[in-house]
């Protein structure tokens, strides 16, 4: 007879960001464990509060599946000892299995025979697993950030204080740091209390009655009902912030919305940093009327009942209220800070012991913003617009405002830059120039904003390299993975005219100017491979086939724009209808480009030619190499590759009538130039052998 299980491990309050994950990850082990142990059940939920983890699994069934299964051990021929007996490998394998020797039978198996042993064995009743599998299930979970606690030894994210372990209805009996597993859980720590579970299909409602919503889907539901119900009510737009309602979601285990009010005089101080003092310190959601503006109001979400609401508004009032006048504070004295000082002070401020001050880091930033605006030709104002943004684009860092909230760097820079003068064009590209700021933000919408952002994540990625300072696993304290993507994003965003490699050698230059550790051509290298894993992840967002990926990645990512427009092209190439059809092309790009590696030239005389056959292919790849030239768009290219494709049959007919290595060395050298320059051609589109099928 099939019963329930549930597991729940109680805990001190858990860091908010990291509760979804680890509530995923002890669901994805218990199913794991209920398939490696050949145990059938309905279905595996989880839930999780700040103060417990919870896994309920349905009809499980009471024992394991019985097995019985055939596996294959070493042939015959060495299988048997010279006296006809079983030779110690046999006897090896039978001792392996767990099986007699005796038992062990032969079959034969594509014209070979081999021994076989019938491995059956009955299964274990589900209660006999569960002592054991629990406090191993427990205590495999993995977190960020561990802690010890008294004398035990055992290292979680936070102290272990109840856990409930029922099968049916019986306990399962183990015991982890000293908590031994029962039946009773906790309530809301102020408004509950303690509540014994009989059996696990009532964990949810008895945890509701003691003012916990443990399930994770009703808690939000719950929170965003009460958001739009306030919203409505007042007439309000009130902003969630997907990370803010993820984080507030995991404080609360019952979740009751109420709105506050701050004096209106605040709004004096720009609108970002009214927000950010409210979302990032207090958790509060702001307030907007219809047209955008934010209002004097905030809403937020109580861990409790609705009890002296009233109260617990205006006690957050009080503690926003601090916070806003000490944000006014540093407002009003930022606005007496001169740039000219503010960057003075950038030369007391080190950025790496090794690459040295920020005021060294924003005049590489300069250098390279320069060189990379006269290299898209830019005309003079626009150059100058770059120089003076790269010139005080940090110069907000030294402000108390920054210093305070570091989220505002950039917003607070375009806001003081407006103040003291400077052109609009430059104030907007300082907040810009640090887009994207995350996975989901969008690049500089200016150009300015882009050439500097590109110089600054730039000069930082090169910096670290050039020290030894490289990504390795999850390891990437300097962000240089988020930067690369962002250099990517704003590369197409504005499709830019130049090349990584162009790029890597202007900040290579610069940083040479201080000596290298190792040779810039190894430093370009290293950076190269790490910008295909970020184009490669860009091709994956675009559902390029991980096969067209690689092929087209195998040519070179350094033309960014592209290397993204060859990728569609050979995948609309390439599709199901069009694949049998392009496969002869790969075959001839593959048997092509083997034997150009042998070529020392790509000086081709048509005079050498012997057979009307070399001189044909010679035209096509002529033809089709003018095109593939041209190509600047999707379609070009689709058109190049098309062109490229159709040398397939002049490749074949070549090969059918010549032989490339002649005995003649010059008429050799001649057919290998050919095939040199059409390989050429093929090795900038893609490297047609990672295509599958």
């Amino acid at each position: 007879m099939a019963k329930d299980l549930l597991l729940e491990i109680g805990l001190e309050e858990v860091p908010a960001r990291f509760v979804r994950a680890a509530m995923a990850q002890l669901k994805e082990k218990t199913e794991k464990w209920l398939s490696d142990s050949r145990l059938t059940y309905e279905e595996v939920k989880a839930y999780a509060t700040p103060r417990r983890l919870a896994v309920l699994v349905t009809g499980v069934a009471d024992k394991q599946a019985d097995i019985s299964e055939e596996v294959k051990g070493p042939s015959r021929k060495i299988a048997y000892d010279e006296n006809g007996g079983w030779s110690k490998p046999a006897l090896g394998f039978a001792r392996s299995q767990g099986v007699d020797p005796d038992t062990l039978f032969l079959r034969e198996v594509g014209g070979v025979e081999y021994v076989f042993a019938n491995k059956s064995s009955l299964g274990v009743e589900t209660a006999g697993l569960l002592p054991e599998a629990l406090p191993a299930l427990v205590t495999s979970l993995t977190f960020p950030k561990n802690m010890r606690w008294g004398d035990h030894e055992l290292r979680y994210v936070r102290p272990i204080r109840w856990l409930v372990a029922l099968h049916g209805t019986d306990v399962v009996p183990f015991e982890i740091a000293g908590v031994a597993a029962g039946s009773t859980t906790r309530g809301h720590r102020f408004l509950g209390t303690d509540t014994s579970i009989e059996e696990p299909g009532v964990y949810v409602e008895r945890l509701r009655a003691q003012q916990v919503i443990v399930d994770v889907e009703e808690r939000e539901s719950a929170i965003l009902e009460g958001i739009r119900n306030l919203a409505a009510e007042r007439g309000w737009k009130i902003a969630v912030k997907e990370d803010l309602l993820e984080e507030v979601l995991f404080l609360v285990e019952t979740p009751s919305v109420l709105s506050g009010s701050f004096d209106d005089s605040f709004l004096q101080i720009p609108q970002d940093v009214l927000i950010t003092s409210m979302r990032e310190h207090q958790r509060y959601f702001p307030v907007f009327d219809g047209d955008g503006r934010l209002l004097p109001h905030f809403v937020t979400v109580r861990n409790g009942d609705r009890a002296s609401i009233d109260v617990v508004a205006k006690g957050n009032e009080k503690v926003l209220r601090a916070r806003l006048s000490d944000a006014k504070f540093f407002y009003e004295e930022d606005k007496k800070l001169k740039i000219a000082d503010a960057l003075s002070k950038l030369e007391n401020i080190v950025y790496h012991e090794e690459l040295g001050s920020v005021a060294d880091k924003v005049r590489r930033v300069r250098t390279v913003a320069d060189r990379i605006s006269a290299h898209l030709r830019l005309d003079e104002a626009a150059r100058q617009d770059v120089s003076r943004t790269a010139d005080i684009c940090k110069f907000d860092l030294v402000s108390q405002m920054v210093y305070e909230f570091p989220e505002l760097q950039g917003i607070m820079g375009e806001d003081y830059a407006r103040m003291a003068g400077e052109r609009e064009s430059v104030a907007r590209a300082i907040n810009e120039h640090y887009s994207p700021r995350n996975a989901g933000d969008k690049p500089a919408a200016s150009l300015i904003g882009a050439i500097v952002g590109i110089a600054d994540k730039l000069d930082t990625i090169a910096g670290c390299f050039s020290i030894g300072i490289i990504p390795t696993g999850s390891q990437d304290p300097y962000a240089l993975r988020r930067q690369a993507a962002g250099i990517v994003s704003t590369f197409l965003a504005h499709e830019l005219e130049i090349t990584l490699d162009d790029l890597f050698n202007i900040a290579l230059d610069i940083h040479a100017e201080r000596g290298l550790k190792q040779e810039a051509y190894d430093v370009a290298k290293d950076m190269q491979e790490f910008f295909v894993l970020r184009v490669k992840n860009v091709l994956s967002d675009q559902a390029i086939r991980y096969d067209v990926a690689d092929a087209v990645l195998g040519a070179g990512v350094s033309d960014i724009r592209r290397t993204l427009l060859r990728a569609h092209a050979l995948q609309n190439a390439t599709s199901e209808n069009g694949k049998a059809e392009f496969r002869p092309a790969v075959e001839a790009f593959n048997r092509v480009c083997n034997l150009a590696a042998k070529a020392d030239s790509k000086q081709v005389d048509a005079n050498l030619f012997a057979d009307d056959a070399e001189r044909k292919l010679f035209e096509a790849w002529q033809k089709a190499h003018a095109e593939f030239l041209n190509a600047s768009t999707e379609a070009d290219l689709a058109g190049a590759l098309t062109a490229l494709a159709s040398l397939s049959n002049p490749v074949t007919n070549f090969f059918e009538a010549v032989m490339v290595m002649a005995e003649d060395e010059a008429v050799r050298r001649n057919r290998l130039a050919v095939l040199a320059l059409i390989a050429d051609d093929v090795k900038q589109f893609a490297d047609f052998s990672k295509l599958s099928g």
